[in-house]
């Protein structure tokens, strides 16, 4: 029985909302939705009753989440167990983040710890957004680098390393390129280059344009930022990103407005709390300390 369709089950009957577990689990609402509809098949019942517009558990539910919630348990303490027997004995530091990394403090951290602490076995490399937090749970990462808004940091250790916030992504022929900052309903009109949800930004912007009564048009969705940045350099439309994760030197056409009321971001080290290890610890302090 696929875990990954377990561990959907059990937040879902958590939160009661597809929106919310896709958040806490770094998914998209259709992704849950799909791995209830699976779980369903597989196990021969109904879970969800759909005859209504909110989420309704059905009484099979609770036969099956008890069982279902020892099982997501004693995966997840098993691989912690075996993963933190392992890295005891190795001071092996297995660090993945956001691609967008080296626009912020944290890389620069991440070098500096790799050149004092040349005894730690790092393997550091970047990741879609949408698998950071789950390569904690099953423990192929110690530490991840990532991007949060709310409340996602949920029951993990967190190192908050600076925040970032929304500005809009504009042709310099725009004629809104030439504001200081923008109201999000100023882009009403406007075609869309939005990156996906891969990258855990589609759904904040996507909330954030709804908020403004924008329905937006999208000419472009997908993950790659220099390609929407090309785009948008060619006059294409407009777009809606971080605004620390950008460099625009390489497109001479392409400025940002920052947006309001701002929508902000916090960078964050997360890791495990039951999962700590020497190596994860030494990192843990060595960017503890030089945030002081």
């Amino acid at each position: 029985m696929d875990i990954i369709k377990l561990t959907a089950f059990v937040d879902l009957a958590e939160t009661l909302s597809y929106t919310k577990t896709a958040a806490r689990l770094f998914s998209t609402q259709a992704t849950i939705s799909k791995q209830i509809l699976a779980l369903e098949k597989e196990l021969d019942i109904t879970l969800v009753d759909r005859t209504h517009r909110q989420i309704d558990l059905t009484e099979a539910v609770r036969l099956v989440l008890p069982y279902a919630k020892t099982i997501v348990a004693a995966q997840a303490e098993m691989i912690s167990t075996l993963k933190h027997q392992r890295q005891v004995q190795s001071m092996t530091l297995t660090i993945h983040s956001i691609p967008s990394v080296s626009q912020y403090r944290a890389f620069n951290l991440i070098a500096a710890f790799a050149q004092q602490h040349p005894e730690v076995d790092l393997h550091f490399s970047e990741a879609e957004t949408d698998t950071l937090l789950p390569s904690l749970k099953n423990g192929t990462s110690d530490i991840v680098f990532t991007r949060l808004f709310d409340d996602q940091a949920g029951s993990y250790e967190t190192l908050i390393e600076e925040s970032d916030r929304f500005v809009a992504v504009l042709p310099k022929t725009n004629p809104l390129a030439q504001a200081k900052q923008l109201q999000v309903t100023q882009l009403k009109d406007q075609p869309f280059l939005l990156l996906n949800e891969v990258t855990n930004l589609y759904t904040p912007v996507m909330a954030m344009l709804t908020d403004a009564g924008i329905t937006p048009k999208e000419l472009y969705r997908g993950q790659r930022i220099d390609l929407i940045l090309g785009m948008v350099n060619r006059g294409m439309g407009v777009s809606v990103m971080m605004a620390k994760s950008l460099d625009l030197s390489d497109y001479q056409n392409v400025t940002t407005v920052p947006l309001m009321p701002e929508y902000a971001s916090q960078l964050a080290f997360l890791r495990v709390k039951q999962a700590r290890t020497p190596a994860s610890d030494l990192f843990w302090q060595f960017v503890a300390q030089h945030d002081q």
